[in-house]
C-alpha cells in the first residue's frame, strides 16, 4: 500500500470541492429553518438545479449562466413546497417528501435528452503571483468562483441573521410567528421568500454537482447530499459559521472513502461508498441525545404552520 502517492494538498483541495454542495444546500436549509419552516424536499430542489443548470450551461456555453438557470430552478420549484405549506397549509414533513420525489422525477426526465453531453468548464480564479504559491496557492488561491462564493454566502446569511432589522424579523417569525404577526409582519410572505432562499442555494449545490464536480448530467447524481444538507444544519445548531464545520467534515470523508479505493484497500466499494450516510446518523443521533439542550438552539415554531386567520 503506498501511501505516498496520496498528497495532502490535492486531497484538501478535493475535500474543499466536495463539501461546497453541501456547504451551499445547508445554508439555504438554515435560512429556511430559522423562518420556522421545516423543507425536507432539498433533495428534491439540488436535482432540479443539477439539471436546469446543466441545460442552461449547454445551450448557452456559460457555466455562470447555468449557475443563474440552476437559482432559479430550485427557486420555482421551492414555490410548489411555499404555496401548499404556506398558505394551503399542508403538513410540511409531507410535502418535503412529496418534493424530493418530483424533483427527482421531473429531473430525469428533463435530463433523458443530455446523458453523455459534457458542459462548458468552468474556469478558476488564478490570482497571478499567488496562486503559483506552494502549497498555499493551491489551498487557497487557486479554487473555482462558487467556492468562494459559498463561503462570502455564510458571512452574507450570518449577518443577516444577526445584524439586521430583517433578519431579526425573520427569526422572530421562526421563534414566535403570532408575536411576529401581531406586530405587523406578514410571516407567510416572510417564510415564502426565505423559502425561495432555500430552494435557489439548493440549486446552486446541484448545479455545482453537475457542472463541476462531475461535469456531467446522470440520474440521481445527487446521490444523498440534500439529506447530509439537512443533517448538518441540525448538527451546526443553527448557526451558519458551524454549516462550514460540518460540510468540509462531511465532505472530507467523501474524499476519505474515495482515496481508500484508490489506494486498494480491501474493502467493498459498497461499505466505503455508504460512510458519509453512516456518519450522518452517529452525528444526528449524538446530537439529539440531550433533548433539552437541542430544543433551546432549535426555533421554537419550526415545522408548525400559520395562518393570518388563526
Amino acid at each position: 500500500m503506498d501511501f505516498s502517492s496520496l498528497s495532502p494538498v490535492a486531497m484538501i483541495v478535493l475535500l474543499i470541492g466536495a463539501a461546497t454542495p453541501i456547504l451551499l444546500a445547508a445554508i439555504g436549509e438554515l435560512v429556511v429553518e430559522k423562518s420556522g419552516v421545516l423543507n425536507l424536499g432539498v433533495e428534491g430542489m439540488m436535482i432540479i438545479g443539477a439539471v436546469s443548470g446543466f441545460i442552461v450551461a449547454v445551450n448557452t456555453d456559460s457555466p455562470m449562466l447555468g449557475l443563474v438557470g440552476a437559482a432559479v430552478g430550485g427557486a420555482v420549484v421551492s414555490m410548489v413546497f411555499a404555496f401548499l405549506t404556506q398558505y394551503l397549509l399542508s403538513n410540511q414533513v409531507a410535502t418535503g417528501l412529496a418534493l424530493t420525489l418530483f424533483g427527482l422525477g421531473l429531473a430525469a426526465l428533463m435530463g433523458s435528452a443530455y446523458n453523455g453531453i459534457r458542459p462548458p468548464r468552468m474556469a478558476r480564479l488564478e490570482i497571478e503571483g499567488l496562486s503559483d504559491l506552494p502549497i498555499v496557492g493551491k489551498l487557497l488561491f487557486s479554487h473555482d468562483p462558487v467556492i468562494y462564493g459559498s463561503l462570502a454566502l455564510v458571512f452574507a446569511v450570518w449577518y443577516f441573521l444577526n445584524r439586521t432589522r430583517a433578519g431579526l424579523v425573520l427569526r422572530a417569525c421562526g421563534e414566535n410567528h403570532e408575536a411576529a404577526h401581531s406586530l405587523g409582519y406578514n410571516v407567510q410572505l416572510i417564510r415564502f421568500g426565505a423559502i425561495m432562499f432555500g430552494g435557489a442555494c439548493a440549486g446552486l449545490g446541484g448545479a455545482y454537482v453537475s457542472l463541476v464536480r462531475v461535469p456531467q448530467w446522470t440520474e440521481g447524481m445527487t446521490a444523498g447530499v440534500g439529506w447530509i444538507a439537512l443533517a448538518i444544519v441540525v448538527f451546526a445548531a443553527w448557526k451558519p459559521w458551524r454549516i462550514i464545520l460540518g460540510a468540509y467534515m462531511f465532505g472530507g470523508i467523501t474524499i476519505l472513502q474515495l482515496s481508500l479505493q484508490a489506494l486498494g484497500i480491501s474493502i467493498s466499494g459498497a461499505y466505503l461508498s455508504m460512510t458519509p450516510y453512516i456518519v450522518t446518523i452517529v452525528v444526528l443521533v449524538i446530537m439529539s441525545s440531550d433533548r433539552k439542550k437541542a430544543s433551546l438552539n432549535a426555533p421554537a415554531c419550526l415545522g408548525k404552520s400559520f395562518h393570518a386567520s388563526h
